[in-house]
């Protein structure tokens, strides 16, 4: 059952991926032209000890869903399939100058979640003159999060060319939701306010005359299972195991 979720998700979001994946190419590209090839930047950004700027930055995100054996025995239930759902954030960031190449990077920031999962239960027994479709009815379960993160990455940097260079990142985030837990509780599905990430990442710093641009895009998948079991809607509470927050992250750095 689950191979099937996971092959119908890809079918649903794969035109999504490329499109978005197209439309950031291009803008990049010209940015990227331009940092490359324009006057030598002695702006003098990477030479301080300590550096500070700002982010914007924009996410999609879902569960990692696991199931339990009871969901195997539930004669109702068809499918639960997070749904991979945007977001946005913004904070600021820090850098503290190790090596040329190696910097230690504070970004605490303020996100906005949304967690779409939908729940799938059978109508009806199959009739052949019935569509497929129309074996089972949908329900869109909705949990939002205002959450505070405190990322903490490594930063690896190659060898400046010109006006760019290129990046990777690799640390974890620990993030925190500003509501309390009697008003999450509320929600279909209940879900705890604490979390721990892993999050790997890559990007360009594009260098120009009084600031430095860096485009990266982050992978991110939580550690601890967020999920409440017990103040979940009993129609489906004991088919879920655990869910795992994951997500990918387009940021705009300035410094």
């Amino acid at each position: 059952m689950q191979t099937t979720d996971i092959r119908y998700q890809l079918n649903l979001h794969w035109r999504k991926v490329i499109l978005l994946s197209l439309t950031l190419l291009v803008s990049f590209s010209s940015v990227f032209a331009q940092a490359r090839f324009n006057e030598i930047s002695q702006s003098g950004q990477d030479d301080k000890f300590i550096s500070y700027g700002f982010f914007l930055a924009t996410h999609t995100n879902s569960w990692r869903l696991k199931y339990t054996e009871e969901f195997l025995s539930d004669p109702n239930l068809q499918s639960i399939m997070p749904v991979f759902t945007p977001g946005f954030s913004l904070g600021f960031l820090a850098t503290v100058r190790i090596h040329d190449q190696l910097n230690l990077v504070f970004t605490p920031k303020v996100a906005f979640y949304e967690f779409r999962t939908d729940i799938n239960t059978f109508s009806g027994v199959p009739d052949a003159e019935i569509n497929e479709t129309n074996f089972y009815t949908t329900e869109t379960v909705i949990n939002e999060a205002t959450m505070v993160e405190f990322p903490l990455f490594f930063k690896y940097k190659a060898q400046r060319f010109n006006n760019s260079r290129m990046f990777f990142t690799a640390g974890g985030s620990a993030m925190f939701r500003t509501k309390d837990q009697e008003e999450a509780d509320i929600e279909s599905i209940a879900t705890l306010g604490r979390d721990f990430t892993i999050d790997l990442g890559l990007g360009f710093d594009m260098y120009f005359k009084y600031f430095k641009f860096s485009p990266e895009v982050r992978f991110s998948h939580g550690l601890l299972d967020m999920y409440r079991p017990e103040a979940t809607d009993p129609a489906y509470a004991s088919s879920i195991q655990s869910l795992r927050r994951k997500s990918i992250t387009l940021y705009l750095n300035f410094q």
